[in-house]
């Protein structure tokens, strides 16, 4: 049986990656002064970013269409048997639905949808898994019930310079981000049940990249792990850190990874997160 991996654009995967294990993506959209923009297409993070720092309006950002997924899914028939299509959580993007939507409209391929209920580079690691297992020729069945097993495992935090853009964007309580402005804390902030919360206060930017990197030493110590630094155009930072937890974490395999333009627009410039899961035994 023949099965092909289908995700959305804020997985932010290396396009090597995408091409080796011929990954399928479709692009979410952000919107920039009345202009559209498809994410890592038509704008990259680093345009991104400089054209939204300063005072302007948040940038707006849409999911893809449901008949974009129906048409990608509609050119698999015949060459797949089935598709498995994993997407950014149901809790802050109609993404998922949208695609399930979608497979439910189209005849001759099995079409199944994973929610991953996080985002970014996290997402990246059940689609890499998936891709694999997929080029390795496991059933749909199989790789759907692996990618749940990782779920079990899959830990990640962040913490952003200034909560006003989750605030203004939605996707944060007010009240909460009001609290958090107060205090000039950063918190660190995780999904939980689908949507972003706050994890916990820390005071300084210092403390909270200590506090996650704490974490991520305890689950170390329990089992292998692969884990993703993700920043927002943060490139230098990024890399410290990650030479840093190396020398600390030798058994713990670590890749740079970005918060692009969806996702960059609910966090602002200059977000930093970690995230880890077991590595396959």
């Amino acid at each position: 049986m023949k099965t092909t991996i289908v995700t959305d654009s804020t997985a932010y995967l290396p396009a090597d990656k995408i091409k080796e294990l011929n990954i399928h993506v479709v692009p979410l959209t952000v919107t920039i002064d009345g202009q559209a923009y498809e994410e890592e297409i038509d704008i990259t993070s680093e345009q991104f970013y400089d054209k939204v720092r300063g005072d302007g309006p948040l940038p707006k950002t849409s999911q893809p269409p449901v008949g974009r997924f129906a048409q990608l899914f509609e050119s698999f028939v015949g060459e797949y048997d089935a598709a498995i299509s994993i997407h950014l959580s149901s809790g802050i993007s109609g993404t998922y639905a949208g695609a399930t939507q979608a497979g439910e409209m189209v005849k001759g391929i099995d079409v199944y949808t994973f929610d991953s209920e996080l985002s970014c580079y996290m997402q990246g690691f059940y689609v890499l898994r998936a891709a694999e297992m997929a080029k390795e020729g496991a059933s749909p069945e199989t790789i759907m019930a692996e990618l749940n097993e990782m779920k079990k495992t899959m830990r990640a935090y962040f913490m952003v310079d200034d909560l006003s853009h989750l605030q203004r964007g939605g996707r944060l309580s007010g009240a909460q981000a009001i609290i958090g402005g107060l205090l000039q804390v950063k918190p660190i902030l995780h999904f939980e049940n689908k949507v972003i919360v706050p994890f916990e206060k820390i005071r300084t930017r210092k403390k909270a990249m200590k506090r996650i990197s704490d974490m991520l030493t305890e689950d170390a110590a329990k089992m292998p792990l692969e884990a993703a630094i993700i920043h927002a155009n943060q490139p230098e930072e990024a890399e410290a850190w990650k030479n840093e937890l190396s020398a600390q974490l030798p058994n713990v395999q670590f890749t740079i990874s970005h918060f692009g333009p969806v996702i960059g627009t609910h966090l602002g410039e200059g977000s930093m997160g970690l995230g880890w899961v077991q590595t396959k035994a």
